[in-house]
């Protein structure tokens, strides 16, 4: 099985050792929590609820924990308390600069205290002192007593504690600090990671250190000198800027110190038993009728199930309220408990025979593929597993051929007795990233029918922000972990192929993920029907993969000859580039070296500096480079040169290679779960981003060639964003200019100019075409500036004026920001939401970021949709009229076809006439079709 998704953050490998501790830096995870999770609320419908993103994080990052370290017997979790605390006393400024707990997450905090301890937590909240200095007391007393310990935390600061017992990890970004990780991440034993604080500072806490001193001058110093006292005594011998400004630290220092250097012997009378005793913060069972309650307070619904499926039955019914609980799992089927699965291996023929009448009987069955490749046209069975019910599922083992491999059935005869299921639509299917178990099977002569869901696809409708692989569904929504491939088959070099993988476990795996797919789906299904738009938005996408599959097993004709003809000319134009680029510089140079460009530009040839690095730098990246062309020859020399490098070695070297021997074609891979707007995307090759604004890059689309008696058709939506501008915003005067086919740019550059439509010039009608496209992307007047090579003031007033006749825009935009800030999403036309996590940032160009995708991402979305509407009709109408015109490429607006002479005309006709009628907007949708022997002659 393989996932179109970005696998998800996993837990930090495990401890070598047995952690009778367990300590959680509650104050760190809440704020991580906080930001990282999506603004939840206890009634999704309405914004004024109950946060409880934060919340949510905390129940899921303590029951990784303690999933992760079974064995622990103590586990406290410590929160700072309100109030002051000693190092107030100390220094009045300290943490001073700290913004004030937003609102949100301030009135998360009870209810996180309430259910980590109903999970079983000591819960502590030390009034004079922080939570790092609690940890600290704990942990040493722990270690006094012969105890292990790990912390989870994901704060630096606590690598002072770090010893052969006391082992930091973050479960948020798999980082693990021991100590050998503080000394490989730090560059100084842990011993010293005080003296390395207090050189540095705490900008966050406003804690100075020694001005100009970063981590590399620091740990270079304490590596020199042993110690912050050895370095003090020397501070006269320490030359240069560093040095002077380590002297004038020198009476600050010990401030510093003692407000850096964790407390290890904090009094927690009246908190705790009288330490190194650990009693009272002894492992407790979960108070499973109260967190139920809990659950369903805040709207944990899917919380619920999983709590519920991990009980035995009875004791289910015995511990479930009606109030809570029971109204909660009566909402779906239960999912799998972890222990009680029955899983089997079939290896001779009753055993088939029984299963096939099992998946024959069934509903809906979980369907999955173990394969020898990840890629889908190469890629042949090693395995099939399937699950009826939650905890039930059977592995076919076909072609394991490890040393203890048992005797198999015959894979050929087994796929012929599972063919007529398995292509029979009324037998329905699920599984998670179907598109790819279809190939498989393509692969060996069976076309799938019947897959009514696909997991990943119900994930990227109900929340496209989020990762979508199987692992992270089932931690995420049932409250499942399982064996992972790595565990089987290991990683690098050393990975074996699955089928050396012993059967049992190879079972148990893709049993697993049948099951907990099966599982999966129980849990996002409802949301999913509950919701007619929604519902609407899965139900294309699922019609959708299905074009994609047929569109990636057409491929496309690449003619290998002019490709490589192409790359021999960009490779006699690179050599000249680099050789006139060394004439101009005067001197031989790494074309690729941004530390060399910097020194023969700045330093010799005194090119004006640009920008600057975050080091202070001058700058040389792309948007400088392009500046300095305007006027400099050898700047221009060097973007041509990477230009033309790329495109040699991204395509015309590239893709002949990537022929498929079997059919003679180029096949990439549709991404439908990754964008979060809806849109797609190629990869393995890409074909969505060969530029087409260079001639070398038009070039490349001629070597995709029709077959013999065929042509190239491509049918491109015709300004969709703009026309979903108008659309959306119901301006009237944008609404004109496309319902009377104007040229909408030379329109908008009337309005904005005040002249007539035929007295527009072509670089007023230039201004306006970047207006028209920039305000859609949410560009700001300095953008448009820079876009133009116009001041700030001439952009602004500009985008006064197009604001000015065009109000039905702006006040688009306006009430855009202002939904989703309440919303914490956006909707495409048709219902797609797009979510934006830091659309309520406290971080400005975090928060100015998502306010421009919030009026971006609804056009890109419906533009998204709209050519998944129409990929889905008109594969509808080639089958329904057996038309021999086959779909081979969709890029962005675009679908490009590889077409019968014979059919000519009806492409011409009809795909104009399909496509403009998937949707009735307020304007009209147009589709412009060009036809030709190759994609770049079709445009």
């Amino acid at each position: 099985m393989t996932e179109n998704a970005t696998a998800p953050v996993t837990a930090p490998d495990a401890s070598p050792i047995s952690p009778s501790v367990l300590l959680v830096d509650g104050s760190s995870y809440l704020y991580r929590a906080f930001h990282a999770m999506p603004d939840l609320r206890a009634d999704p419908s309405d914004r004024e609820s109950q946060p409880t993103g934060a919340i949510r994080g905390m129940i899921n990052m303590l029951t990784l924990l303690r999933k992760q370290y079974p064995q622990a017997q103590y586990a406290i979790c410590v929160f700072d308390a309100s109030g002051p605390t000693f190092r107030d006393d100390i220094y009045p400024e300290y943490k001073a600069q700290r913004a004030p707990m937003p609102d949100d997450l301030r009135s998360q905090i009870a209810p996180i205290h309430e259910v980590v301890d109903l999970l079983g937590w000591k819960v502590l909240a030390v009034p004079g002192v922080e939570a790092d200095d609690v940890i600290g007391t704990l942990a040493r007393a722990a270690e006094s007593q012969g105890m292990d310990v790990v912390i989870s935390s994901g704060d630096k600061d606590l690598a002072q504690l770090v010893t052969e017992r006391i082992v930091i990890i973050d479960t948020m970004s798999g980082k693990r600090r021991d100590l050998a990780g503080v000394q490989a991440e730090f560059g100084v034993p842990a011993s010293l990671m005080i003296d390395y604080q207090v050189l540095l500072g705490d900008s966050v806490d406003n804690v100075p250190g020694v001005d100009k001193v970063g981590p590399k001058t620091a740990a270079k110093w304490l590596g020199e000198y042993g110690s912050l006292d050895a370095i003090v005594a020397n501070a006269d011998k320490i030359k240069g800027a560093a040095g002077e400004n380590l002297r004038k630290a020198l009476e600050w220092l010990p401030t510093g110190r003692q407000l850096l250097t964790i407390r290890t012997n904090c009094d927690l009378s009246g908190h705790v038993d009288g330490l190194p005793a650990m009693g009272s913060m002894a492992v407790r069972d979960m108070n499973t009728p109260a967190v139920a309650e809990f659950y369903a307070k805040y709207g944990f619904k899917t919380l619920a199930k999983a709590l519920e499926a991990s009980l035995p039955k009875a004791e289910a019914k015995a511990e479930a309220p009606s109030s809570a609980m029971g109204d909660l799992f009566a909402e779906a089927p239960v999912a799998s408990s972890a222990g009680d699965e029955k899983y089997d291996i079939v290896l001779d023929w009753p055993a088939f025979d029984a299963w096939l009448k099992k998946i024959e009987a069934a509903g809906l069955t979980a369907l999955d593929t173990e394969t020898t490749s990840l890629d889908e046209m190469q890629a042949r069975i090693v395995g099939i597993s399937f699950s009826v019910a939650p905890g039930e599922a059977a592995y076919i083992p076909l072609a394991h051929t490890g040393p203890d491999a048992p005797e198999q059935l015959p894979m050929d005869e087994v796929l012929d007795r599972l063919k007529p299921w398995l292509e029979n639509p009324e037998r329905k299917k699920l599984g998670q990233h179907i598109k790819y178990d279809r190939h498989v099977f393509a692969n060996h002569g069976i076309e799938v029918q019947g897959y009514a869901h696909d997991t990943m696809l119900e994930s990227y409708v109900l929340e496209a922000h989020r990762p979508h692989g199987l692992a992270s569904l089932a931690e995420r929504h049932v409250g499942r972990q399982g064996i992972q491939y790595e565990d089987l088959c290991g990683k690098g070099a050393h990975q074996i192929p699955f089928a050396q993988v012993a059967v049992e476990k190879a079972a148990q795996y893709s049993c697993e993920d049948s099951d907990q797919t099966l599982d999966v789906h129980l849990a996002l299904w409802p949301r999913l029907e509950e919701n007619d738009k929604l519902r609407a938005i899965y139900e294309l996408e699922i019609e959708s993969s299905e074009v994609l599959y047929r569109i990636e097993r057409n491929g496309v004709l690449i003619d290998a000859d002019t490709l490589k003809a192409q790359s021999h000319e960009m490779g006699q134009r690179i050599l000249a580039l680099e050789q006139e680029a060394h004439d101009l510089a005067g001197q031989p140079f790494n074309l690729g070296s941004p530390k060399q460009i910097g020194e023969i530009f700045f330093v010799k040839l005194g090119l004006p500096v640009v920008k600057k690095t975050a080091t202070g730098a001058p700058s040389t990246d792309e948007e400088v480079l392009e500046k300095l062309a305007e006027d400099y020859p050898l700047p221009a020399r060097i973007l041509e040169h990477r230009s033309l490098s790329k495109l040699k070695g991204t395509y015309t070297d590239k893709l002949p290679l990537m022929v498929n021997p079997a059919t003679g074609r180029v096949h990439t891979h549709y991404a439908q779960a990754v964008a979060v707007t809806g849109r797609l995307s190629s990869n393995d090759p890409n074909l969505q981003n060969i530029p087409v604004r260079t001639a070398e890059g038009r070039r490349i689309r001629e070597a995709f060639v029709a077959a013999p008696g065929h042509v190239i058709a491509s049918a491109d939506y015709s300004q969709i964003e703009l026309r979903i501008m108008a659309h959306i915003s119901g301006d009237e005067a944008l609404m004109r200019a496309f319902t009377e086919g104007l040229d909408v740019h030379r329109a908008t550059a009337a309005e904005v100019f005040g002249v007539a439509p035929d007295q527009v010039t072509s670089e007023q009608r230039r201004y306006a075409k970047v207006i028209n496209f920039g305000l859609i992307y949410g560009m700001s007047s300095f953008g448009l500036a820079r876009n133009l090579g116009i001041d700030n003031t001439a952009a602004r007033n500009y985008i006064a004026k197009y604001f000015e006749r065009y109000p039905g825009v702006k006040k688009y935009m306006d009430d855009t920001r202002e939904m989703a800030k309440e919303n914490g999403y956006v909707e495409t036309v048709f219902g797609r939401r797009l979510y934006l996590p830091e659309i309520k940032s406290p971080n400005g160009p975090r928060r100015a970021g998502a306010e421009r995708a919030a009026i971006n991402a609804p056009m890109q979305g419906t533009a998204a949709d709209l050519i998944k509407k129409s990929m889905v009709q008109v594969q509808q109408s080639l089958d329904s009229e057996q038309r021999q015109t086959k779909m081979i490429m969709q890029v962005h607006d675009e679908l490009v076809f590889e077409v019968p002479e014979a059919e000519v005309d009806w492409v011409r006709s009809e795909i104009p006439r399909l496509m403009a009628g998937v949707a009735q907007l307020k304007v009209p949708l147009l589709t412009e079709v060009g036809l030709g022997p190759n994609w770049e002659k079709a445009h």
